[in-house]
């Protein structure tokens, strides 16, 4: 029998240290972490903390100075089917296809037939609130939708795991609070493993099964994870709410002052 332990132990972080070749500082140091399959978890600390570093070295962009980054126990050597990164921007949406055609790009890319894909593609536009829009290219599209195509399209790979780079931060407050919302109700409804990168508290406590709050870099690593355990869907204007909301504020301005500490010397 399998220990629970190993069991959950879906993504690793083992003691890993990253640096840029070009700066003498490391990013990371001694960055550990591991998240359990269908966990939907987010990183949250100060700008320079190495957030997208780490959701890189996942996504198989980066590779660490020392340690190792792992799925099920196999070591990430590179991209994969098996991981989808949803960016912040929308530059990586196609302007001379549709919305449609979009969300089927990469399944035509991996030679699945124009029947599947059409079934799959407006499978998961339903799924975010895109039915009907599938003609439309992404000059007609507002912001909140193009980020929704975003979401489609990494839905519609059917990859187990999710990353997630702020992708909401380009958006205006309220659409992106409406996006919040309804990504909390597909990843119910799907159950992916998301690693999602945000600086806003609110959002993390929306979404989050866990929050890992990360230290001021450089020489960075994981401060605390909160676990989240307020029940879904969660109302921002709850009393626990706000109880989390303030003790997360307290541990992320600890950082932010230590990152402008950091940064006057």
């Amino acid at each position: 029998m399998v220990p629970s332990a190993v069991r959950t132990r879906y993504i690793a972080f083992d003691a890993v240290s990253f640096a840029y070749r070009e700066k003498q500082t490391a990013v990371l140091t001694d960055f550990t972490l591991e998240l359990k399959r269908r966990e939907f978890f987010l990183l949250l600390g100060p700008s320079g903390c190495g957030k997208t570093t780490a959701l890189n070295m996942l996504a198989g962009f980066e590779h660490p100075l020392e340690g190792h980054v792992s799925v099920d126990g196999q070591p990430i050597t590179g991209p994969g089917p098996d991981r989808v990164v949803v960016f912040q921007g929308d530059d990586s949406l196609l302007g001379w296809l549709s919305t449609a055609e979009n969300v089927e790009f990469g399944l035509l890319l991996a030679g699945v037939s124009r029947a599947e894909r059409k079934q799959r593609a407006g499978q998961v536009l339903e799924t975010v609130g895109l039915a009907g829009h599938g003609a439309k290219h992404p000059a007609e599209l507002s912001g909140g939708m193009k980020q929704r195509v975003q979401i489609a399209r990494a839905l519609v790979s059917n990859a187990d795991i999710l990353l997630m780079d702020e992708p909401f931060a380009a958006v205006d407050a309220q659409t992106r609070t409406i996006l919040q919302d309804e990504l909390a109700r597909i990843w119910t409804e799907t159950r992916r493993t998301v690693l999602f990168i945000t600086h806003d508290i609110a959002e993390a406590i929306i979404l989050g099964d866990r929050i890992g709050i990360m230290r001021a870099g450089p020489d960075s690593n994981i401060k605390e994870i909160v676990t989240n355990d307020l029940p879904r869907p969660r109302s921002r204007g709850d009393a626990s709410f706000a109880t989390m909301y303030a003790r997360i504020e307290r541990a992320v301005s600890e950082e932010v002052m230590s990152a402008m500490r950091k940064e006057s010397r």
